[in-house]
C-alpha cells in the first residue's frame, strides 16, 4: 500500500466518488482511508448532534408533560396558571410562528458565524427561556416566553441537516439523520420518564412540579452550550482535528455532490431554488407528516390519558411509544441508505402510520390495549418517514444555494401542517380523539401517495439520461 500522505488529490468525483493517486495519474478509491474518516466524522460529528437534539426536545415538547402533571392534586400547568384550554393551544401556536419566522435566517447564520458558534448561542438561548417557563404566572409571560423559545429552536434541526450535506455523501445521510431524528424520540421517552420522577417534587420549596420539569430540562441547554461552542464540528476545510490527508480527503469526497462550507450563494441559485417546483412537492409531503409529528410531541400525555391512564401513570406510559419509535426510525433510515431506497422508505413508513391512526379512530374508546398498540405503531412509523423524507431531499440538491435555502424553507413550510397538528385532538372528544386520528390518518395516507408521484417523476426524468448521466436520487 502506498504512503497516503501525499497521494491524495482532487479529482473528478462525480465519476469517481473519491480521490487521486498522484504517482499514477489515476481516479482510485481507497475504501481503507474513507471508511476510517467517516468513522472519525461519525464519532465526532453524531452522538454531539443527537444529545444537542435530545436536549433540544426536551425543551420543546415539556410543556406536553407540564399541562397533566400533577392534575389530580390541581397542581397543573393549566390549574395554576388559570388558562383556558384554548389560552393553552395559543401557547402551543405561537411557538410554531417564531419557529417558522425564524428557520430560514437561522440557517444564513449559521453558515455566516459557523455550526458550533451559531447552535451554542440557540442552545444556550433556548435554555434559558425553558427555566424561565418556570417562574411565569400567567398568560401573557407564557406567551413571550414560548415566542423566544421557538426563536430559539428554530435553527437546529435544519442547520444540523444542512450540516450534514458539508459531511456526508447522499447515501450516508439518511441513517446519521434518523440517529439525530431519533433522539425526538428518545426525548419523549425521557421526558416521560422524567416527568414521572419530578412529578414527586410537586410542592418542595414551595414550587409546583411543573416548574422543577422546567428547571431541570433547561439547565443542562445552557451548560452544554459552552461544550459545542469549542468542540462542534464546523466544515471540513477548517476542521483542525483531521490532519491535511484527511481534510483533503474530506473535501474531495462530497465536491460536485453535495455543499462546501466555504461556498458562497448567488442570488441565481436562490431563485433557481425558490422556482423549482419539484420542491414543493417535498414540501407538501413533509407538511404532511407535521401534522402528527406536532400532535405527537404536544399531546402524547394528553392520549395516553384517554388510554385510561391519569396523574403521574400518563407521563410513565408514553414511554414505551416512543422507545418503540426510536429502533424502528433507526431501522427503516438504515435500510433506505443501505439499499438506495428513501422514497420507498419514507412512504410505506407514512402509509403504515396513516392505517395505524385511522383504525385508533374507528375501535371504541374503551378498547384501551388496541388503541394503545397502535398508538405505539402510529408513533413509531410517523418519525421513521422523517429521515429518508429529509435524505432525498438533500440528495437532489446539487448546489450550495440550493441546501441552504431548499432544507429550511422545508421544515418552515412544514409547520403549517404543526399548526394544524396543535388544534385537532380537541378536549371535547376525549377519550376516543376521533377527530385527531382521523386528522394523521388522512395526511400521512396522502403524503405517502404524493411521495410516490414524487418518485415516478425522478424515475422519469432520470429515463432521459444515460447511467453515467443519472441525476436524481430515489
Amino acid at each position: 500500500m502506498t504512503d497516503t500522505k501525499d497521494s491524495f488529490i482532487s479529482c473528478d468525483v462525480e465519476k469517481w466518488g473519491a480521490v487521486e493517486a498522484r504517482q499514477e495519474d489515476i481516479c482510485i478509491v481507497d475504501e481503507l482511508e474513507e471508511k476510517r474518516l467517516v468513522r472519525r466524522i461519525d464519532v465526532r460529528l453524531v452522538p454531539t448532534s443527537m444529545f444537542i437534539y435530545l436536549l433540544c426536545f426536551l425543551d420543546r415538547s415539556n410543556i406536553g408533560n407540564a399541562k397533566v402533571l400533577n392534575s389530580n392534586t390541581g397542581d397543573s400547568l393549566v390549574q395554576k396558571l388559570h388558562i383556558s384550554n384554548q389560552q393553552y393551544l395559543v401557547a402551543l401556536m405561537i411557538f410554531i410562528v417564531a419557529y417558522t419566522l425564524f428557520e430560514t435566517p437561522s440557517n444564513y447564520m449559521l453558515k455566516r458565524f459557523r455550526p458550533s458558534r451559531w447552535i451554542a448561542t440557540l442552545m444556550f438561548g433556548w435554555g434559558v427561556m425553558t427555566m424561565v417557563l418556570g417562574a411565569v404566572h400567567s398568560f401573557a409571560p407564557l406567551i413571550v416566553v414560548r415566542f423566544l423559545l421557538g426563536a430559539f429552536e428554530a435553527g437546529l434541526f435544519p442547520g444540523m441537516i444542512y450540516c450534514l450535506t458539508f459531511w456526508y455523501k447522499q447515501d450516508e445521510r439518511a441513517l446519521r439523520a434518523a440517529l439525530i431524528l431519533a433522539c425526538a424520540t428518545l426525548g419523549g421517552a425521557f421526558g416521560g420518564a422524567v416527568a414521572y420522577g419530578v412529578g414527586h417534587l410537586n410542592r418542595v420549596h414551595g414550587l409546583e412540579a411543573w416548574r422543577w420539569l422546567f428547571i431541570i430540562e433547561g439547565a443542562p441547554s445552557c451548560a452544554c452550550a459552552i461544550l459545542v461552542w469549542f468542540f462542534y464540528p464546523d466544515f471540513p476545510e477548517t476542521a483542525t482535528w483531521l490532519s491535511e490527508t484527511e481534510r483533503e480527503l474530506a473535501i474531495n469526497r462530497i465536491k460536485g455532490i453535495s455543499s462546501l462550507g466555504h461556498a458562497k450563494i448567488t442570488w441565481e441559485q436562490a431563485k433557481e431554488t425558490l422556482l423549482d417546483w419539484r420542491l414543493y412537492l417535498h414540501y407538501f409531503v413533509y407538511i404532511c407528516i407535521s401534522v402528527p409529528f406536532s400532535s405527537i410531541s404536544l399531546f402524547a400525555p394528553t392520549i395516553v390519558s384517554g388510554l385510561g391512564y391519569e396523574g403521574l401513570k400518563a407521563q410513565l406510559f408514553t414511554v414505551p411509544p416512543y422507545a418503540i419509535a426510536f429502533v424502528v426510525t433507526v431501522f427503516v433510515s438504515w435500510q433506505a441508505d443501505r439499499r438506495g431506497m428513501r422514497a420507498y422508505g419514507a412512504c410505506l413508513s407514512l402509509f403504515i402510520a396513516g392505517i395505524s391512526f385511522l383504525v385508533q379512530g374507528a375501535l371504541p374508546s374503551h378498547a384501551f390495549k388496541a388503541r394503545y398498540g397502535l398508538l405505539c405503531v402510529a408513533v413509531s412509523f410517523s418519525f421513521a418517514s422523517i429521515p429518508p423524507l429529509l435524505s432525498w431531499l438533500t440528495a437532489n440538491l446539487h448546489n450550495t444555494g440550493a441546501s441552504t435555502l431548499a432544507v429550511p424553507l422545508n421544515v418552515s413550510i412544514g409547520q403549517i401542517g404543526q399548526i394544524v397538528g396543535v388544534y385537532i385532538f380537541k378536549a371535547s372528544e376525549a377519550p376516543g380523539y376521533p377527530t385527531g386520528h382521523y386528522t394523521n390518518a388522512g395526511f400521512l395516507i396522502v403524503g405517502a401517495m404524493v411521495g410516490l408521484v414524487l418518485r415516478y417523476i425522478y424515475v422519469r426524468r432520470n429515463s432521459r439520461l444515460t447511467e453515467g448521466e443519472r441525476k436524481w436520487q430515489l
